[in-house]
């Protein structure tokens, strides 16, 4: 059977991505994002973070509420809080890895947990980051899209330019492209079919989902 680990953080988030947490889901919460699952009736299996984001009684809640709780020092450590989540949901060997909370208002953080993406890349697992407004994969080959509360598509190359792309069943159709970094081309395309497919030939490719 396989195997899903849902990520809660602490960056923007709303009850729109509550519909996301499955049955079953092992549910791991990085700082604040544990008080969040909390508040809306779920039990984090495991709470993970310095938890400078929450207040004393806050974190009394966090230690009664969830099954497992992983502090650490606020200024002696080397990852961001959802770094540690991420690595740790990454241990269990997933088959698939959802990351809620993710996006904010910091952009450091919010690029950081993007860059998150290609560490599940390299392990083959299947990762998303997902929000309101957003549904954010990293592909190194071939994704399939289907039609969904996301209406728009954007392309962008991660890292260095991305070759061979190409796509059908979206209205703005490429065939054999090239994406360069720093280039736009990508942006805003549409699903007409009820399924698309994304193939590229190197590099590595951020497929956005998206609704205004």
């Amino acid at each position: 059977m396989a195997t899903t680990v849902i990520i809660c953080t602490g960056g923007s988030i709303s009850t729109d991505v509550l519909s996301y947490i499955i049955p079953d889901a092992i549910l791991i919460a990085a700082d604040s994002g544990a008080i969040f699952l909390i508040e809306h009736g779920f039990q984090p299996d495991i709470a993970i973070g310095d938890f400078d984001s929450v207040t004393s009684e806050q974190f009394q809640l966090i230690e009664q509420h969830s099954k497992q709780v992983i502090s650490c020092d606020p200024i002696d450590k080397d990852f961001t809080d959802t770094e540690m989540a991420f690595r740790l949901a990454m241990d269990m060997q997933p088959d698939r890895i959802i990351l809620l909370g993710a996006l904010g208002s910091r952009f450091d953080h919010t690029f950081a947990n993007v860059s998150l993406l290609a560490l599940a890349a390299h392990a083959q697992i299947d990762a998303k980051i997902i929000d309101g407004n957003n549904r954010i994969a990293l592909s190194d080959g071939t994704l399939t899209i289907q039609r969904s509360e996301f209406p728009n598509l954007s392309l962008l190359p991660f890292g260095t330019a991305v070759t061979g792309i190409t796509l059908t069943g979206f209205q703005y159709k490429l065939e054999n492209a090239t994406l360069n970094v720093g280039e736009s081309r990508g942006i805003s395309n549409i699903l007409v079919d009820t399924v698309g497919t994304i193939s590229h030939q190197t590099g590595r490719l951020l497929v956005i989902e998206s609704r205004d």
